[in-house]
């Protein structure tokens, strides 16, 4: 049957036009993409050259003739070549001109400095910090943000332009027939019978709002890039830094991201893992390159230790992971986590992936236990609730995730034995902790024993520091760990300081007296300056409010941490309204977030207050970028912990770590000791090893205090 064509020409004409520039906005993206991540490229480029630059700066014009290579340097610095970067910016012809530099001279020194330069040039990451703008990372910033704009924007195009994609090609291509006379004219039946159906078909597309749809994307992105300026970018990195770094880990690897993903594993077992294949469909962030190998070495392995420092988003890792076996067809799985963080699990679960977390646990727990066996997901419980925790014989989980699992190094607890028996329910265990090797080598072997038993025995007569690299390479199919500084060059500096205070008289009283009563009242005497009546008397409290109003006006917020209530609640009152309620051991974990959820929006110079040993473990504070600690720590995992809070992937500033002290004090010693003990541990410990007990003991301390009470008798 013929239709009959109620269009003319020209009407076809501007259809197709209509669509062919939709075509052309479409193809707008690619041509911003290109242009954004060539400007991020260059200024990268300009800001490698600048820093290294500036590294030739510090040295000195003397050591070009290390090696007695006959360069006459006292002549160069006669002449006002003091250093790397002076020959660097010279050229071969003025080095010549001097009196006594030969042009083979001349250009012996230029490719000693050029060869330097591009030496330095490898060593060199990109630091992006609010705290330190140069022209190059502000360029860098605007156009990854230019660039994140319009890869969302090409998303929502996509979204529209994908739908019927095909039959929409179709039709243009059957329309080209009425485009003129002559083609219209030359056309088959069938061929004009479906020029006028593909010309009813588009106007129909259009008129549903297709065209308008697709305009109002492009006028959207006008928009977005008219308003971005160079304030905005940096407000919008301070807001989420890690989207910025995972987009610029992809155009400028050798800037963004440790120098080995694969930090402490053989090269073997990295071939193996390498080959792992997966989906992460469903997983609502991007992994950085590191995550990604994270999740290769659990899914391959099997059954592992993840020992990553915190802030290195073993969470993230672990719901990836999950992702990917219930992409395999995986359906139930099973966190097992402190009641702590059981809140900020589900609440991870939620934000990062689109498979159910359901808490299993308090009132909920029957019910919510009912809809994970009949609809799957991710079962959230606390070890306390494993020992209600009952599965069916028959169910098999296709994970099973054991968070701070230090927690059961006890092989006689009751959560460590209820534990073990979630895991006989699957084939693949993630444990995840980043305190195993600070506690004693035996501990750790016990962890490895659930996870793999034979590699537990081969390590059990590994324990002297001789075996350590044997006892690394033996430990590798099982145990990982990487530090931030391996895996994140980007993130800002760790600034740590340690503020000595002189006490006053009212706070030797207080101490001499805690030292003069005998027995070994350890935590009064530890309490120095903080135990007087008014704390405007202490010295501690006088260089802690300083800080504070330092922060303040930098723009910064800052977390307190004492061991000690009492401390915690003096400085409370001290501080008034410019504080956070107290986080301690007795605030529950709903609550605890709503603390910090009230704190992320508090102004600068706010101040969240919290014992540490209830705010060193699950919490993400990025907001506060200063951290002051009370009083030395008997085990330095405890304030590695609690600063970690602050120092972690997502923090745009530098942090600034105040510890504050009192010469002559106790604090003195144990910070003394502290030092010794950590410098043996790094010895292990950097090289995903294990080393004994690194805190002080009980009887440490009480040798400690008589050595301290003596020292105050004899000043007497």
């Amino acid at each position: 049957m013929k239709l009959e064509r109620k269009f003319s020409f020209a009407d076809a004409r501007d259809v197709l036009s209509r669509f062919n520039q939709i075509e052309k906005n479409r193809n707008k993206y690619e041509k911003r993409s290109k242009k954004y991540q060539k400007n991020i490229v260059q200024a990268s480029q300009e800001y490698l050259k600048n820093e290294s630059v500036e590294v030739l700066e510090g040295i000195p014009v003397e050591e070009l003739n290390r090696g007695k290579k006959g360069i006459r340097v006292k002549l160069l610095r006669t002449h006002g070549y003091n250093s790397y970067a002076d020959v660097y910016y010279a050229s071969v012809y003025s080095l010549s001109k001097i009196k006594g530099i030969s042009e083979e001279k001349a250009h012996l020194v230029k490719n000693i400095v050029s060869g330097t330069l591009e030496a330095t040039k490898d060593e060199i990451k990109l630091k992006l910090s609010v705290d330190h703008k140069t022209s190059e990372t502000t360029e860098i910033i605007l156009n990854t943000l230019k660039l994140k704009n319009n890869n969302n924007q090409c998303i929502e195009f996509d979204k529209i332009y994908e739908e019927n994609i095909q039959k929409r090609e179709e039709a243009l291509d059957n329309l080209k027939a009425a485009k003129g006379f002559f083609r219209w004219l030359f056309t088959s039946s069938d061929g004009k019978n479906a020029a006028i159906e593909s010309y009813d078909y588009l106007q129909n597309v259009l008129s549903n709002g297709f065209e308008e749809n697709i305009d109002k994307i492009e006028n959207d992105y006008q928009y977005l890039h008219d308003s971005i300026s160079d304030t905005y970018a940096w407000n919008e990195f301070t807001k989420n830094p890690i989207s910025f770094n995972t987009l610029l880990e992809e155009i400028i690897p050798e800037l963004i991201g440790g120098s080995n993903d694969v930090y402490g594993l053989p090269e073997d077992i990295v071939e193996e893992i390498q080959t792992e294949d997966y989906s992460l469909g469903g997983l609502h962030c991007n992994l950085r390159r590191y995550q990604r190998f994270g999740v290769n070495y659990i899914l391959h392995q099997r059954k592992v230790l993840l020992g990553d420092e915190m802030g290195l988003g073993k969470t993230i890792q672990a719901i990836a992971t999950m992702v990917a076996l219930r992409n395999q067809g995986e359906t139930h799985f099973i966190v097992v986590c402190p009641a702590s963080v059981l809140i900020n699990w589900c609440r991870e679960i939620e934000k990062f992936c689109d498979i159910q977390a359901i808490k299993v646990h308090g009132s909920t727990r029957t019910s919510g236990m009912k809809d994970w066996l009949n609809s799957g997901g991710i079962a959230v419980t606390t070890y306390e609730t494993t020992s209600v925790f009952e599965l069916p014989k028959s169910l098999k989980c296709g994970l099973v995730v054991v968070d701070e699992a230090h927690y059961i190094k006890n092989p006689e607890a009751k959560r460590t034995i209820n534990t073990k028996r979630l895991c006989e329910h699957a084939d693949r265990l993630l444990f995840m902790t980043g305190t195993a090797l600070e506690n004693n080598i035996d501990e750790m072997i016990r962890l490895i024993t659930i996870l793999q038993p034979d590699i537990a025995k081969k390590i059990n007569n590994m324990k002297m520091m001789p075996f350590a690299p044997l006892f690394r390479e033996t430990i590798a199919p099982v145990y990982y760990r990487r530090k931030r500084e391996d895996v994140l060059s980007e993130l800002p500096e760790l600034l740590e300081n340690e503020e000595w205070c002189e006490m006053g008289y009212e706070e030797q009283c207080k101490y001499y007296d805690s030292l003069s009563k005998g027995g070994h009242n350890h935590h009064e005497i530890r309490q120095v300056s903080w135990r007087v009546d008014d704390l405007h008397d202490s010295s501690k409290a006088c260089r802690m409010l300083e800080i504070i109003q330092e922060a303040k006006e930098e723009g910064r917020k800052v977390i307190v941490f004492s061991f000690y209530l009492d401390t915690i609640r003096k400085i409370s009152k001290l501080l008034g309204n410019q504080c956070t309620e107290i986080i301690n051991g007795s605030v529950s974990p709903k609550h605890r977030q709503e603390i910090i959820d009230e704190f992320e929006s508090a102004p600068a110079g706010s101040v969240l207050l919290s014992q540490i040993m209830a705010g060193g473990t699950g919490l993400n504070i990025q907001s506060a970028s200063v951290v002051i600690i009370c009083e030395p720590q008997i085990k330095p995992s405890i304030e590695s912990q609690a600063i970690s809070r602050a120092y972690r992937m997502g923090q745009s500033r530098n942090v600034l770590v105040y510890r504050l002290l009192c010469n002559d004090t106790i604090d003195e010693r144990i910070t003394d000791i502290l030092t010794r003990k950590t410098n043996v541990f790094n010895a292990f410990a950097d090289q995903s090893a294990a080393v004994n007990n690194i805190e002080i003991d009980s009887t440490s301390l009480t040798h400690m205090i008589d050595e301290e009470r003596k020292r105050i008798m004899n000043l007497s």
